[in-house]
C-alpha cells in the first residue's frame, strides 16, 4: 500500500518539514532536563556570545517578535541566567548580560545539543553536512531569511 503523503513526499519543503520536526524534538528532549527550551536556550546562546547586546538585536538576531521577546528574556532573568542593565549612552534600552549561572548552564546545554546534533548527523559525511548547510544557507535566503555574508561562496 501506498504511503497517504507519497505526493506530498515528492516536495522537498514537506520533507525538510518533516526532518525538522524530528530534529527539534530531540532537541527539546535534551534541553527539557535543563529546564530550557529552544527559544530559551537559542536565547541565553546569543547572550553569553554577545554580553550587553540590547533586547532589539537579540530578538533580530533570533527573528523574534518583541513582545514574544520580553517573555523569553523575563524567563531567563527570573531564572537568574541573564541580567538587565541600562544599556550606554540610553537610558530607555536594556542591554542583556549573562550571569556565571547562566555560563554554566549554556556550556551544559550547548555540550548536550552539540551531542544531539552529531546523533542526527549519523551517516552523514563531514561533506555532506557541509553541502548540506550550505543548502539550508542558500534556502533561507531564497526564503527572504538574512544571509550572513561570511557564509556566502565568492
Amino acid at each position: 500500500m501506498e504511503r497517504p503523503d507519497a505526493g506530498l513526499r515528492q516536495l522537498t519543503v514537506y520533507r525538510l518539514r518533516r526532518a525538522a520536526v524530528q530534529m527539534l524534538s530531540s532537541i527539546s528532549q535534551e534541553l527539557a532536563p535543563l529546564g530550557l527550551r529552544r527559544t530559551t536556550f537559542s536565547a541565553l546562546s546569543v547572550v553569553v556570545g554577545q554580553p550587553g547586546l540590547r533586547q532589539t538585536q537579540l530578538a533580530d538576531a533570533l527573528a523574534i517578535e518583541r513582545p514574544n521577546l520580553v517573555k523569553i528574556v523575563d524567563e531567563l532573568e527570573a531564572a537568574g541566567l541573564i541580567q538587565r542593565r541600562q544599556a550606554d549612552g540610553d537610558r530607555r534600552a536594556y542591554a542583556l548580560h549573562p550571569t556565571k549561572a547562566g555560563k554554566a548552564l549554556h556550556q551544559r546545554a550547548f555540550e548536550a545539543v552539540q551531542a544531539a546534533d552529531r546523533r542526527l548527523m549519523q551517516g552523514l559525511s563531514l561533506a555532506e553536512i557541509e553541502a548540506l548547510n550550505a543548502a539550508l544557507h542558500l534556502i533561507e535566503g531564497n526564503a527572504g531569511g538574512a544571509v550572513d555574508a561570511t557564509l556566502q561562496g565568492d
